[in-house]
C-alpha cells in the first residue's frame, strides 16, 4: 500500500507518505503559504522514497473543517495530483485526525478536539477510540462560540486537543468542570501522518473514490463579509 497525505486546513501545512512498512512526514507552521509550500513537500517526500505520483495507489487529504481557503486550497491540489496520475481520493476529518494525534501520542481513549474558526467560534468533535485503535466520532462536528458550547457524555478521562482549546482554555475548562480533562499542548493542528492512519482501513475497504468525487467539508457555512466603503 502506497499512499500520500496531505492537508492545508489550518496553519500548518502537512505531508506523509505511506510505502510498505515505511512513514515520511513533513509538518510545517506557515500560515497563508500553503499554496507555496505544499507541492515542494509533496515532491520532496517523493524524491526521499524514490517513487513517483503514478506509482501511488491513491491520496488522502484534510476535508475540513478550518480555513476555508485553506481546505480549498488541500481539495483542489488533491484532485489536481489525482486526475494527473489516476489515482483515487479519500478525505478525512481535520479534528478526527487530532484525535487519532491524541492516541498516538497520549494513548487517549477519549478526545475533545477544537480548532480555533476565528470569528470568535471553535470547530468541535467528540471522539471515542474504537476497538480498532481508531478514533470514531461520537458527535456530529459543530461550529460554536465557546460561551456555546453543547452538553456532552464523555465520562472518566479525556483529553482536549488543538488550537480552540488554548485560545479558549477558560471557557472549556469551565465546560468540562468536573471531568477530568487533560489538555494537550503537542496536538494543536492537525498532521498528515494521522490522517494516513485512519485512511488505511477505508482502502482495505475500499471507500476511496474518484477524484472529482474529492468534497470539502465546512461545518460553517456562513461567513459574514464587511462591505467597503463605496462598494
Amino acid at each position: 500500500m502506497k499512499l500520500l497525505a496531505l492537508d492545508t486546513s489550518t496553519e500548518a501545512c502537512s505531508v506523509a507518505l505511506q510505502y510498505n512498512d515505511q512513514r515520511l512526514t513533513l509538518d510545517e507552521v506557515c500560515p497563508q503559504q500553503h499554496s507555496k509550500r505544499i507541492l515542494p513537500m509533496v515532491q520532496q517526500l517523493l524524491s526521499e522514497s524514490g517513487l513517483v505520483l503514478n506509482q501511488l495507489d491513491g491520496i488522502v487529504f484534510g476535508r475540513g473543517p478550518g480555513s476555508f481557503t485553506g481546505v480549498r486550497i488541500g481539495v483542489g491540489v488533491t484532485q489536481g495530483l489525482a486526475f494527473g496520475a489516476d489515482l483515487p481520493v479519500f478525505g478525512v476529518s481535520t479534528l478526527q485526525a487530532m484525535a487519532q494525534a491524541a492516541v498516538r501520542l497520549h494513548q487517549a481513549t477519549q478526545v475533545i478536539a477544537a480548532i480555533d474558526a476565528r470569528m470568535a467560534e471553535v470547530y468541535l468533535g467528540l471522539y471515542q477510540q474504537g476497538a480498532d485503535g481508531l478514533m470514531q466520532a461520537v458527535s456530529d462536528e459543530l461550529a460554536r462560540k465557546p460561551a456555546e458550547l453543547p452538553a456532552f457524555s464523555l465520562q472518566g478521562d479525556i483529553w482536549a486537543v488543538g488550537t480552540g482549546l488554548v485560545t479558549y482554555r477558560d471557557a472549556f475548562s469551565q465546560w468540562a468542570a468536573g471531568q477530568q480533562l487533560q489538555i494537550s499542548d503537542q496536538v494543536l493542528l492537525p498532521s498528515a501522518q494521522d490522517m494516513l492512519t485512519l485512511a488505511m482501513p477505508a482502502w482495505q475497504q475500499q471507500l476511496f473514490v474518484a477524484a472529482e468525487q474529492a468534497e470539502p467539508v465546512y461545518v460553517r457555512d456562513e461567513v459574514t463579509w464587511q462591505k467597503l466603503p463605496g462598494r
